[in-house]
């Protein structure tokens, strides 16, 4: 799973991410991503219950903590990282939506490293 150190868990971190930030659309998940700061990026989700049940939502986070566990050191440090699952993330198999994510993932850090003319 994700470690604890980069679970966001304060409000204003996820308004920030969400208002501030950039954002990538996948039928599956929306990404909000933002850098502010050189602390160690933090990852928050976003699972509501148009989702699903209980049960479901928590499989849901489940999967997208385990998948972003990997994929933590793509994010420059001072990232604040926002994934929001829609309703098909309820259905959808892992290697879907590990492909969503990445997509996403690789549209704002594609966006982000254009922007800043390829400096971290």
């Amino acid at each position: 799973m994700l470690s604890h150190q980069s679970r966001m868990r304060r409000g204003e971190e996820f308004e920030e991410a969400i208002k501030r930030g950039k954002r990538a659309g996948r039928p599956t998940l929306v990404v909000h991503f933002t850098v502010s700061g050189e602390e160690p990026p933090l990852v928050g989700f976003v699972v509501s219950k148009a989702v699903g049940g209980a049960v479901t939502r928590n499989k849901v986070k489940r999967r997208l903590r385990h998948l972003m566990r990997d994929r933590l050191d793509r994010l420059p440090r001072g990232s604040l990282l926002v994934v929001r699952a829609n309703p098909p993330a309820a259905s959808a198999r892992f290697e879907h939506l590990a492909a969503e994510l990445d997509s996403a993932l690789d549209r704002l850090l594609r966006r982000r490293e254009s922007s800043t003319g390829g400096h971290r």
